[in-house]
């Protein structure tokens, strides 16, 4: 593992000095080796964390060549972490939602265009009659998202965001929501969000996007406690 992590630090490093730079093919494995001093196994183990990382992208037969390195590509993994969460740190996840989507939301008012707040207001159609279908919610829910945050033209932010907005944590929100009868006040908050993009009002949006989130953690809450009488 030792020599594992020196070749990684290294191909990092010639990475981050733009030796390697986005789309450059890596020297062959046993050129690339001796250019470190370590060993082929540790360079080819290397390379194997390095593609799972998304940093880099073997090309069988043709060669090894490091990514776009764009936020999409190396958060990735975010969202998979985010789904083996235990109970007890879900709600971490929330709270770093709090402080980041919000503000988000309320960057998305200034910079949406109007195609985009037509699209939102189809998906926001498409989540009223889909009101009593967890599932259809969770998938109409996640599109509202990421349309939102995507507008802001942040990828960085864009990635996080979804990472941590995971399929199983939306689940769990909307089956909690849809069992307690509330899951039509919750579309009603998505409503909230959208009359405020469309207005252009920053801080309206701002907080609607806040009250949202805190309904969502409120809900997240409930469910958990339920799940921990159960046990």
């Amino acid at each position: 593992m030792a020599l594992t992590d020196d070749a990684i630090a290294k191909i990092r490093s010639m990475i981050q000095s733009g030796e390697l730079p986005p789309g450059a093919r890596l020297p062959p494995e046993p050129q690339l080796a001796a250019q470190m001093g370590l060993s082929r196994s540790g360079v080819r183990e290397a390379v194997k964390v390095l593609e799972s990382a998304r940093v880099l992208d073997v090309r069988r037969g043709d060669g090894t060549y490091v990514t776009s390195l764009a936020p999409r590509l190396l958060l990735e993994g975010l969202g998979v972490a985010v789904e083996l969460l235990r109970d007890d740190t879900l709600l971490e996840v929330m709270e770093v939602r709090r402080m980041l989507e919000p503000v988000a939301t309320g960057l998305a008012a200034l910079r949406m265009t109007d195609t985009e707040l037509d699209e939102l207001a189809r998906i926001l159609e498409d989540m009223l009659a889909a009101a009593d279908d967890a599932e259809k919610l969770i998938q109409f829910d996640t599109a509202f998202h990421h349309t939102v945050i995507a507008t802001t033209g942040n990828e960085t932010l864009t990635s996080l965001l979804d990472g941590l907005s995971s399929r199983t944590l939306r689940a769990r929100v909307w089956r909690g929501l849809i069992e307690g009868n509330s899951a039509h006040k919750t579309i009603d908050e998505h409503h909230a969000i959208y009359l405020a993009l469309r207005s252009r009002d920053q801080l309206l949006a701002q907080a609607s996007a806040l009250i949202h989130v805190n309904t969502s953690e409120a809900w997240l809450r409930t469910v958990l406690a339920a799940k921990a009488a159960d046990a």
